[in-house]
């Protein structure tokens, strides 16, 4: 393994404070592609990776975000990208696909001088009616079960310090 990469997961943080500058098309395809390239059980690829860029979609997710949390501020921090991992629960390892395709992206994401977070609820989200309605208004299958997103941009401000790895972290047996 190259150091370069182990530094590159070393040093990639959790945003939650973007620039509202968009992200360049070819940027955001690069770090979608990169999705596409995690590997998945048995090589089955049960993952659907949504880029939501229009402010429309945008400000719908989060609305519907934050209603899961009982919250009116925008769960994705104002980043001007969320991208969304839903899967097909009929794949028995849809949930670790789809968190392997999310890591890739937050990785290659880093890579390319953005930030990103991991923000959860896309489950209640998908698996209630509004949100079934969003995947037949994008022709998609409304089976897709929720994984997660990725809130997507530059970020606002450096990032912070890693925290102290806890102890025992690592066990060997």
């Amino acid at each position: 393994m190259k150091n370069e990469f182990l530094s590159l997961m070393k040093s990639r943080r959790s945003v939650r404070a973007y620039k509202p500058d968009a992200v360049p098309d070819e940027v955001l395809d690069a770090v979608l592609e990169a999705g596409t390239y995690a590997p998945t059980g048995r090589g089955r690829q049960s993952p659907t990776i949504i880029a939501v860029t229009s402010k429309k979609y945008r400000e719908e997710i989060a609305r519907l975000n934050a209603e899961v949390l009982g919250s009116s501020t925008d769960p994705y921090y104002g980043a001007p990208v969320v991208i969304l991992v839903l899967a097909d629960p009929a794949v028995n390892t849809f949930v670790e696909d789809g968190s392997c395709v999310l890591e890739n992206m937050m990785l290659a994401a880093h890579a390319l001088g953005l930030g990103t977070v991991w923000v959860h609820r896309e489950r209640e989200i998908f698996d209630g009616e509004k949100g079934k309605a969003l995947l037949r208004e994008w022709h998609l299958p409304e089976t897709l079960r929720g994984v997660g997103a990725v809130a997507l941009g530059y970020p606002s401000a450096p990032a912070g310090e890693a925290a102290e790895r806890k102890p025992n972290y690592i066990v060997r047996v």
